[in-house]
């Protein structure tokens, strides 16, 4: 029974991934659409510029969220006693997970883009994204953490080290094949993000995007992450609605790339863990 259970999910993920793959795979061999950018509201064109989009603002979402998660891990497992804050901490983080990504969208909006003044922008959606992926990063660090024997720990502070150097010359390296790992599958759960971008990074980009202009406040800088921005997941969203045939045309392109990108995150992240742990133990 559970045998006949993995090979029935296993077949809706591969019905599925096949079936997105078939319906765009020639949109995505046509010339200029992963080169051009989109015209006539969508309908035309290629998506370049939101697979930058795409690109940058998960560059930007790991920037912050990466440290704030690795840190925020290493107190719930090392540092932090067993009791309320402990718990209240854990809680939080649990909280936070489950709260759906519309609403991480219409806080980031109400704060980022209109409490902070930044309207709809590139540096609001990214924040918006840390606010989603920092939970997942902190219970994968976490659980990553928690898997390195405790001999390791109990040998450090024997040899006279703290338990700040035992941490970071040890215990996180010995980790590190799994918090890789975990980085990698929340990139790619974090790259096909719509609903908390639709409301904090917008839903277009500048008509003409000038990736040699590294001015952080020109409007037509690529770079500058005041300026609005468009992932390719939100751009499947809006030109969907569209209802034409070149429209849905360009959906199932943008939708079998999106496909293509998740899943080399995952083979990234498995290939990643294993490369790091054979270094690290040397197996």
């Amino acid at each position: 029974m559970l045998t006949a259970i993995i090979g029935l999910v296993l077949l809706i993920v591969v019905a599925m991934v096949i079936y997105i793959l078939v319906q765009g795979a020639h949109v995505l061999v046509q010339p200029g659409f992963l080169t051009e950018r989109s015209r006539a509201n969508g309908t035309a064109g290629g998506v370049a510029y939101q697979l930058f989009d795409s690109f940058y603002l998960l560059f930007l979402t790991l920037i912050i969220s990466v440290p704030i998660s690795l840190g925020g891990a290493i107190f719930l497992v090392e540092y932090a006693p067993d009791g309320p804050v402990k718990r209240i901490a854990s809680t939080a983080v649990e909280t936070l997970s489950s709260l759906p990504s519309i609403v991480v969208g219409m806080f980031g909006f109400l704060v980022f883009s209109v409490g902070f003044g930044w309207k709809y922008s590139i540096i609001s959606g990214a924040v918006a994204l840390t606010m989603f992926n920092i939970p997942i990063l902190v219970r994968a660090i976490q659980q990553a953490l928690e898997d390195v024997p405790r001999a390791q720990r109990d040998a450090c502070l024997a040899m006279g080290l703290t338990r700040w150097e035992a941490t970071v010359h040890v215990l996180v390296p010995s980790a590190m094949s799994a918090i890789v790992t975990g980085v990698v599958l929340s990139a790619g759960r974090v790259f096909g993000e719509a609903a908390a971008l639709l409301f904090t990074s917008g839903m277009s980009s500048p008509v003409r995007l000038d990736f040699l202009n590294f001015s952080l406040t020109s409007p037509r800088s690529a770079w500058n992450i005041f300026r609005p921005g468009e992932s390719l997941a939100v751009h499947i969203y809006k030109i969907y609605g569209e209802g034409s045939p070149e429209a849905h045309q360009i959906v199932w392109g943008a939708a079998a790339l999106l496909m293509i990108c998740v899943l080399i995150f995952n083979v990234a992240a498995r290939l990643a863990g294993r490369a790091l742990s054979r270094k690290v133990t040397g197996a």
